[in-house]
């Protein structure tokens, strides 16, 4: 999977998914305006799309970020009597996002949201079957009152057949009334926190951490990522989140939550020394694991890890960890890792990620099988725990029998024959 260098990349404090990398960069406000200068339309977003498509070597994955050189084409328009207002906007080599509005007596909402996406840009789908422009298009739940802005935070998945879009930082507005964003806003669902409990009643000393209650194991799950070159990442594992942030009452909280793999999709990017594994959750949150190479050694290993998500009960909902300096999960190239035993990686000190049941290869993966495998120090140790016990069980047997037969020997000693 193909991230082209001009993607635009999220502020850091918003919800995002990196597939390519930690930067991040500015986004644009896309204005729609009619004969008279008045603008009609205004949006303010980040977006990231991913599509499949197919090869020689079977089907692959492609995704592209919104850039910030997107601008808005002149078939966008402000709407009239025979047709309702729209949005376009142009980016790369051959690429567009359209969002289509209508409304009613009380509210509007984006109807209609289409891609379209060139299938002859060879950076982006490389040895690509089919070649040209294609389109895909959905209905949206975007929507919000009229002559008040949609602003939504948190990601929004929108699903075209092969191609999904996420939107996040999201501020978008129809039917204007003043050529500028009302003050008024209608948030989107993902951002409106859940209900809780009343607070407990205020404590002289701060508030310790309180711990949410330890759900089971996670599921184990089997993903890969494919590039041109074939298979670039095979891992099966189950992965557990383990956050701690602080609600906007001012407690401080422990959460641990499983990733289900039935509500996530997985994508991914091949790159020569570097490859990406992300997965997003139906649940708000997106995990991205990034595997590296020692070329002197010959070694792969996992490098990094981000976590992004929101969390409408928090102080700041925008909720984000990474760290791209870990040395774990380590294994010689055309090898696998393995390892049975709970493995915990502290990403940063507001996130631990615990992985259950790993096996993992990257970079140099025969079609989709693990190669020889690389055992984890942590099960060799489990090993040599009842080893351990069993050799300390049979040198106490021995001890007592050396002393039963020593004393025998003595008592024998002691009598003499008459």
């Amino acid at each position: 999977m193909a991230v082209p260098d001009r993607a635009r990349r999220p502020p850091p404090l918003l919800l995002l998914l990196l597939l390519a990398g930690l930067a991040h960069g500015a986004s644009a406000v896309f204005v729609v305006k009619d004969s008279n200068g008045t603008a009609c339309i205004m949006a303010n977003f980040s977006a990231h799309f991913w599509t499949s498509y197919e090869t020689e070597l079977g089907s692959q994955n492609a995704s592209v970020y919104l850039p910030p050189s997107a601008e808005v084409l002149n078939s966008s328009s402000c709407g009239g009597n025979s047709s309702d207002p729209s949005l376009t906007i142009a980016f790369g080599r051959g690429y567009s996002l359209t969002l289509n509005f209508t409304r009613n007596a009380t509210r509007y909402q984006v109807q209609v949201m289409r891609f379209t996406y060139n299938m002859s840009d060879t950076e982006t789908f490389p040895n690509a079957s089919a070649k040209g422009s294609k389109s895909e298009e959905s209905i949206t739940d975007i929507r919000a009152d009229i002559d008040k802005k949609y602003r939504c935070v948190s990601g929004t998945m929108v699903h075209m057949n092969d191609v999904v879009i996420l939107l996040w930082d999201a501020t978008i507005q129809a039917y204007l009334s003043n050529s500028s964003f009302s003050q008024g806003e209608t948030r989107c669902r993902q951002d409106i926190p859940s209900p809780t409990t009343a607070p407990p009643a205020p404590t002289t000393a701060p508030p310790s951490p309180t711990p949410t209650a330890e759900p089971t194991s996670p599921s184990v799950s089997r993903y890969n990522v494919s590039g041109a070159n074939g298979t670039c990442l095979l891992a099966s594992m189950g992965l557990q989140l383990n956050f701690t942030y602080t609600r906007k009452d001012n407690m401080t909280v422990i959460r641990v939550l499983n990733l289900n793999p039935n509500h996530t999709k997985a994508v991914g990017s091949c790159g020569p020394y570097h490859v990406a594994l992300t997965l997003l959750s139906e649940e708000d949150f997106f995990l991205t694991l990034k595997f590296g190479m020692n070329t002197s050694a010959s070694r792969f290993f996992l490098e990094g890890v981000q976590l992004n998500m929101t969390l409408p009960d928090a102080k700041d909902p925008s909720f984000q960890a990474a760290n791209s300096s870990l040395r774990a999960l380590q294994a010689s190239v055309g090898n696998s890792y393995r390892c049975n035993t709970e493995e915990r990686l502290y990403v940063t000190q507001a996130f631990s990620l615990n992985i259950f049941s790993v096996w993992v290869q990257a970079f140099k993966v025969d079609g989709d099988t693990f190669g020889s495998v690389e055992e984890c120090l942590l099960d060799g140790n489990n090993m040599l725990i009842p080893i351990a016990v069993g050799g300390a069980l049979a040198g106490l047997v021995l001890i007592v029998l050396i002393a039963y037969l020593i004393g025998r020997k003595r008592s024998h000693a002691g009598y003499q024959t008459i």
